[in-house]
């Protein structure tokens, strides 16, 4: 083959090549050109791409969320002022580092300004002022900032205010989600309090545990959409807020029993006490405290004591049980209060019952075995009752059985009743154990005419999103133990413990109704689990009475276990201190509060004279200054304590104390400027002051003796 031949073979075979090479690629392209038909067939139909739902994926790069925090409930006081509700505090802090700043502003506190800072800090949060002052100095100098323990959190809005208002560079706060307990101790192991995990707020104790389902109602989320904002409307829920609790308890009574409280735990130095007020007609408790106990917004104290002892603790009831052996026996018709026994001591078995007074007064009658507290006539009672009697009353009276409190767990009680003498000692209080609540349930009997009713603290719950109301706790009858002329009977033998001359009660008659009572003073079992601790303290010292006796309006038991001093007083008087000013309160003013408006005293301290008298009578209360001097130093009202509208509050100056113009006055606005002032008063007459031996304006003496006279012209 030549050459030019074989050039043209090659050529024709190159081009066949190029051919074969072309409809290859031809042909892939059309598979590639077919899958990306089919693949966006498919994107086009399924809406998916690698598992992700575009259509989802779209919305969601178009839609915003947020969750909207349900509101918790309020819980109310009976005359629907908040005890704790739903608030923004504040956590303190205060920057001492020198690298805090920028430039030429310092964002930190100097020392110059550390001295006024302690004076603003210490002011208004409950740490004194060496000791914020040490807190600001701290030994390490490389500290960026301090803060000030639980005395420095949960402080409201406006507490934070008034710290700003100094202008200090370097105080600073952090704000969270928390709860708000304006009136700090007030009953707070009832009430409870919260606890704030990743802005989640938990009830933790009291009604702020039990009802924390309801309390804290149902968050909600909202969703928002640029392209399709109505199907983003239709996914949203709205929050529903949590629901409101109204308790029974009267603020008034209320802070009045706490102050009484925390002025006997400081004077008398009870390892425990214990305190409640309630209605006698309808078992409402009104009010109602412990102690240990704690303040509810710092959370001082509250390692003290987590136990309520009002609805957990049992004890031996003492004295205070005579009152039901005594309404058994005569409902039984087994007491003629005329007839007489031998007291001082009574042998049943091996072993022996004493009086207090171990050698006895002879010969008395039965009556005057209430009267005087004797156990040997409670075990001569007893004994003609008969065991199974006694026990079948011990029973129907609901000793041994918990509560309807509506509270959480109560415990029960228990008794020592196999041997003759242990059935013996119940009458008297011991031998059976008992809780407090259960005391006020059976107390109810004798001051409700025969007929035992449940206590209850709890009224109703109110839903803000459907306004439904559900009623937690009302008037609930438990029995009828008794018969009413029973119940008139015991009634007329408490009044005699406080009228007789051989009374136990003496310390608490009152001049302006009669009281009925039955003092109590109940061992207390060894830890060792045989025999009783001995020493003039180691008792639990009670008091169980109801006033008018005639028509009681209020049942109160105050008890104290082992108090370290009687501080020269004795027993009665130690519990008389909580018993008498509580119980002429409630007689003598609880009607009228809670037929009036209260406000919230305004905190005027450190405003000027004139502005805080302004702020004071624009709220419509009555003010009285104390000195002469340009600002406020204190008040005779607490900041945020609710005043019956004309209610006086008395403001003290900066400047010399001087005597005010008393016309007018009642007894106790008196007595509360006596205590300001620390002076001796004499009162003569009763109803308010027309007469005053002090003049206006004078300067006062803590020498001096104010003397007033009262009438009710």
């Amino acid at each position: 083959m030549n050459k030019k031949m074989k050039r043209t073979v090659e050529i024709e075979q190159t081009k066949t090549q190029k051919v074969s090479v072309g409809i290859v690629l031809l042909l892939c392209v059309l598979v590639v050109f077919l899958i990306f038909i089919c693949r966006f067939f498919y994107i086009a139909t399924t809406h998916k791409v690698n598992r992700h739902n575009l259509t989802t994926e779209t919305r969601q790069l178009y839609t915003s969320k947020e969750d909207l925090q349900a509101k918790r409930g309020t819980i109310y006081d009976a005359n629907g002022n908040p005890i704790a509700q739903a608030t923004t505090t504040y956590s303190l802090y205060v920057v001492l580092s020198h690298k805090a700043k920028e430039g030429n502003k310092i964002f930190y506190l100097p020392q110059s300004k550390k001295k006024e800072a302690a004076k603003v800090i210490s002011r208004y949060i409950d740490l004194p002022y060496k000791r914020v002052y040490k807190l600001l100095n701290p030994k390490n100098k490389n500290i960026y900032q301090v803060e000030f323990g639980n005395a420095g959190k949960n402080l409201t809005q406006k507490t934070k205010k008034k710290i700003e208002a100094a202008g200090l560079t370097g105080i600073s706060f952090d704000a969270q989600q928390s709860r708000l307990y304006p009136n700090g101790i007030f009953a707070s192991h009832m009430i409870g309090y919260t606890t704030t995990i990743d802005e989640t707020i938990t009830g933790t104790m009291g009604i702020e545990k039990i009802f924390d389902k309801e309390l804290s109602g149902t968050n909600g989320i909202k969703f928002s959409n640029s392209v399709n904002d109505k199907q983003a409307k239709n996914k949203s829920k709205v929050a529903q807020d949590g629901s409101d609790v109204y308790t029974t308890l009267d603020t008034q009574l209320q802070t009045s029993l706490e102050n009484l409280m925390t002025k006997a735990q400081k004077k008398y130095q009870p390892k425990q006490m214990v305190a409640i007020l309630m209605e006698a007609k309808t078992g409402k408790i009104v009010a109602v405290s412990q102690r240990p106990s704690f303040n509810a917004q710092t959370k001082v104290g509250l390692s003290e004591m987590w136990r309520n002892l009002i609805l957990n603790d049992t004890y031996e009831p003492g004295s205070v049980m005579k009152i039901f052996t005594t309404a058994a026996a005569i409902n039984s018709g087994n007491y003629n209060g005329n007839a007489y026994y031998n007291s001082g001591t009574l042998q049943i078995g091996n072993s022996r019952v004493y009086d207090w007074n171990r050698v006895g007064w002879g010969a008395i009658t039965y009556d005057q075995a209430f009267i005087r507290s004797s156990n040997v006539g409670m075990a001569m009672l007893e004994k003609a009752m008969g065991k199974s009697l006694w026990l079948k009353y011990i029973k129907k009276f609901g000793f041994l059985k918990q509560t309807d409190f509506k509270m959480g767990t109560q415990s029960s009680g228990s008794i020592a009743y196999k041997y003759g003498f242990d059935q013996a000692s119940t009458s008297y209080g011991q031998a059976i154990n008992v809780t407090p609540i259960q005391i006020m349930r059976a107390l109810t009997a004798i001051s409700n005419n025969g007929v035992e009713l449940e206590p209850y603290m709890l009224e109703k719950m109110v839903n803000p999103n459907t306004k439904k109301v559900t009623q937690i706790g009302k008037k609930t009858i438990y029995g009828r133990p008794i018969t009413k002329t029973t119940a008139k009977e015991v009634r007329n033998l408490m009044a005699q413990v406080v009228t007789d001359k051989n009374g136990t009660g003496q310390a608490y008659a009152s001049e302006d109704f009669q009281v009925g009572v039955k003092t109590g003073t109940a061992q207390i079992p060894a830890s060792s689990g045989t025999g009783y601790l001995s020493g003039d303290l180691n008792y639990v010292f009670s008091v169980a009475g109801m006033a008018p006796i005639d028509n009681p309006r209020y049942v109160l038991y105050v008890a104290m276990k082992q108090p370290q001093t009687f501080a020269g007083k004795g027993a009665t008087n130690m519990l008389a201190s909580i018993f008498n000013p509580l119980m002429s309160q409630a007689i003598g003013k609880t009607k009228t509060i809670n037929q009036e408006a209260t406000v919230a005293v305004k905190d005027v301290r450190g405003l000027n004279t004139s502005q805080a008298q302004k702020a004071l009578t624009t709220q419509g209360l009555t003010v009285s200054v104390v000195g002469q001097g340009r600002h406020i130093v204190s008040q005779s009202v607490a900041a945020e304590t609710n005043l019956v509208k004309n209610g006086r509050v008395i403001l003290v100056t900066n400047g010399p104390k001087t005597m005010p113009d008393l016309k007018g006055w009642s007894r106790k606005d008196v007595a509360t400027l006596a205590k300001i002032l620390k002076l001796k008063v004499t009162y003569y007459g009763s109803g308010y002051v027309n007469e005053q031996n002090i003049s206006e304006g004078t300067e006062i003496n803590s020498k001096d003796e104010l003397v007033v006279n009262l009438n009710n012209d």
